[in-house]
């Protein structure tokens, strides 16, 4: 497996602070091999380690609540040294907030991972008044799936991580078609069975269908209300706030995520109107008819993803009832961007040129597609998307 130095590089810094090093993001998307990273760089030191993976039933079995933690650490730590400990998937352990709580008051370094966004609650981050720092880990992006298939010694194509993402394992196998069974199972996995476990959601018929409705439309504006139209005119009954519920627990699971809609007009961010993102292009891949793919969606989604992965803060911008894609800000600096997947046709190139009017002469405006010819004009950047993938904007 690569080095995923992008994340590690920013987590080194706090290798021996008291702050519980929080490390998130969806299931089989790498973090425990970054917090595995994180702790061989920390035994070349000749430091005290303690790792536990509680999706190990030997240890689950053992340690089930907080207070089996505790008397755990104790028994197989020295008090009089400092000891770094790692704890992979810890919302699996009744009560963790009281342990970590605990332990970081005494002589340890605390990394926990897991796979929902509750490790950040509210009432979690108040408890710990700012003594924690997360970092979120996300699917391959396509400079580490060029490093990992260079190790495997392997081809990769754009076209293959716009269809299929990011997901790491998925490399490790020779076939599409044991990736896309890989894919399936974790789809199942993830979206179905760890959401519809981990809340009891009793209408399953109906959540499966929100699902698929959700991870379709990706880089889509939505509302919950308008969710609820769309599923009713499907013969279901399902209330908007049951949708805005399951909405959620996707959110929580890293399954999806959504950014807000700025008025010019208004001068606000319009929390009702959400625009939503998979973590990753395959599950709307998977989802469609086969031979069939979203290319166009697909592509908006892995620059919503690698901008992401570049420490961008996103919303989307209404011009003027011109939707601009994305207000990309990072530094002081605002980049409007539009992304379509060809400038070629001309209702394209004036539908996604004519959403920078009225914007300032000084503003950064950029079109990203899948072009190979250059539409830059003297106001307006034409990125081309593998140029993107490879280089970025800034």
């Amino acid at each position: 497996m690569i080095k995923r130095k992008h994340y590690i590089e920013k987590i080194r810094g706090f290798y021996d602070s008291d702050l519980i090093k929080i490390i998130t993001g969806i299931r089989r998307c790498g973090k425990s091999v970054v917090l595995n990273q994180i702790k061989e760089e920390i035994e070349l030191d000749g430091k005290n380690v303690l790792f536990l993976n509680f999706e190990d039933k030997r240890i689950s079995s053992k340690i089930q609540n907080w207070s089996d933690l505790l008397n755990y650490v104790e028994e197989n730590t020295d008090k009089e040294k400092k000891w770094f400990l790692f704890f992979d998937e810890i919302q699996n352990i009744d009560g963790w907030q009281d342990a970590v709580k605990t332990l970081r008051l005494y002589n340890y370094s605390v990394f926990i991972t897991g796979s929902n966004s509750k490790l950040l609650s509210k009432e979690f981050t108040k408890e710990l008044s700012g003594r924690y720092v997360a970092f979120r880990i996300y699917p391959f992006v396509y400079s580490e799936i060029k490093e990992y298939c260079k190790q495997l010694g392997k081809e990769c194509s754009v076209s293959d991580y716009l269809n299929w993402g990011g997901f790491p394992k998925r490399f490790e196998f020779n076939s599409q078609e044991e990736q896309i069974q890989y894919l399936n199972d974790l789809d199942e996995t993830i979206v179905i069975k760890d959401i519809i476990a981990r809340y009891k959601i009793r209408k399953e018929d109906e959540f499966r269908k929100l699902v698929d409705y959700v991870l379709v439309s990706n880089a889509r504006i939505f509302s919950s209300h308008s969710i609820a139209d769309y599923m009713k005119s499907n013969g279901s009954r399902t209330s908007e706030n049951t949708i805005k519920k399951w909405l959620l627990y996707l959110e929580e699971a890293y399954v999806i995520s959504s950014i807000s809609q700025y008025s010019t007009r208004t001068k606000n961010i319009l929390n009702f109107y959400k625009k939503i993102y998979n973590a990753d292009v395959f599950f709307n891949t998977i989802r469609q008819d086969k031979g069939k793919y979203d290319l166009s969606h697909n592509l908006e989604n892995i620059v919503y993803n690698e901008l992401l992965y570049a420490g961008f803060e996103l919303e989307v911008y209404d011009n003027r009832n011109k939707e601009i894609d994305f207000a990309a800000v990072k530094n002081n600096k605002t980049y409007f961007i539009q992304v379509a997947y060809t400038l070629a046709e001309d209702k394209a190139y004036d539908r996604e040129f004519s959403a920078f009017e009225g914007l300032s002469i000084k503003d950064k405006k950029i079109i990203i597609s899948n072009d190979d010819i250059d539409f830059s004009t003297s106001q307006i950047i034409h990125i081309g998307f593998k140029d993107f993938l490879e280089n970025g904007i800034e």
